[in-house]
């Protein structure tokens, strides 16, 4: 097996274990919602539930799953988990053209291999229900809006990638850690705007199979989580470079 067919299966299989526990958790605060006899719909949201403190449950599960993958699979592959970040990384000259296109693929099938494992773990209501935690812009939130929040909380994300896990000047043994609970961070304060994807396979996946499942058809929404991250992972890191200079150009 070839060292890029195997790099790719390291992010095929961090991207599934993101979408499933991280996820994962927000189908459940649903599930657990409606099983209290509230009768919330899906498309009500999960701050709406809960408050604040849903989203830092769910901020929270995703940070843990990063930082795991991160220490498990980052020396394989870089654990970019991410297309955003795949994204950033080759517009700036670090990763690879040829391979960009393989590891977004890998990516995508991998959140779409989460949250079908979900669903066979947790049953039918995790889709009906929990909407597999897709996300979508909360009541109120308008397109553009979604677009600017995803933006930024994948502009802090990348920037924090950047400063930990690219530049060759960082401490050594903190960027899983400090990765993920600035995706915890970013999904507690930004989540009941739009829903704080920040990373379009993470969206993918859930989209998918509630598609094919009989979930919500959120499909319009897909364009603000491939535009919003996209846009901010690139912005943050050209940003980075012009800031800290050519001492933080990755090998």
């Amino acid at each position: 097996m070839s060292d890029l067919a195997k790099r790719c299966i390291a992010e095929l299989v961090g991207t599934a274990l993101l979408v499933y526990f991280g996820a994962g958790a927000a189908a459940v605060t649903l599930m657990i919602a409606h099983g209290t006899g509230s009768g919330t719909p899906f498309n009500i949201g999960i701050g709406a539930l809960g408050g604040l403190g849903d989203w830092l449950a769910i901020g929270m599960a995703f940070a843990i799953v990063i930082a795991a993958v991160i220490y498990a699979l980052g020396r394989v592959s870089g654990a970019h988990i991410n297309p955003a970040v795949t994204i950033a990384l080759w517009a700036t000259k670090r990763f690879p053209a040829g391979e960009t296109g393989a590891y977004i693929i890998a990516q995508l099938v991998g959140g779409a291999l989460g949250s079908l494992l979900f669903a066979a773990s947790a049953g039918m209501e995790a889709v009906t229900i929990g909407g597999l935690g897709a996300t979508t812009p909360f009541p109120g939130i308008g397109y553009g809006q979604a677009v600017l929040a995803e933006a930024i909380g994948t502009f802090v994300l990348m920037l924090v990638i950047m400063g930990v896990a690219v530049d060759k000047r960082a401490p050594p043994g903190f960027a899983g850690l400090v990765i993920g609970l600035t995706v915890g961070g970013m999904i507690t304060t930004t989540g009941n705007i739009a829903g704080a994807s920040l990373n379009p396979a993470r969206t993918f996946g859930p989209y998918l199979l509630d598609s094919l499942l009989g979930g919500p058809d959120l499909w319009a929404y897909f364009p603000i989580y491939i535009i919003g991250p996209i846009l901010g992972a690139v912005v943050a890191a050209f940003f980075y470079d012009y800031i800290a200079g050519e001492g933080s150009k990755a090998a």
